[in-house]
């Protein structure tokens, strides 16, 4: 019975590791980005568009953290 297997190799250098952390920062960064977008697009709405959303402008930025973080 043959089996095959996948090695992976953890990133062990100082290169990999920086790598790591900037691809991590990019994607905060992203998100970041994100998150300050549906904040400035709902916060452009009218109070009127907002109920109809069932929203309040109180609540936009916990909805825009919800919508771009997840909690």
């Amino acid at each position: 019975m043959t089996y095959a297997t996948e090695i992976l190799s953890a990133p062990v250098g100082i290169a990999d590791r920086l790598a790591l952390r900037f691809a991590d920062w990019k994607d905060k960064m992203a998100q970041r980005a994100q998150y300050r977008e549906t904040v400035r697009e709902l916060s452009a709405l009218s109070d009127r568009e907002l109920n109809d959303l069932g929203l309040g402008r109180a609540s936009i930025r916990t909805v825009a953290r919800m919508a771009v973080y997840g909690n």
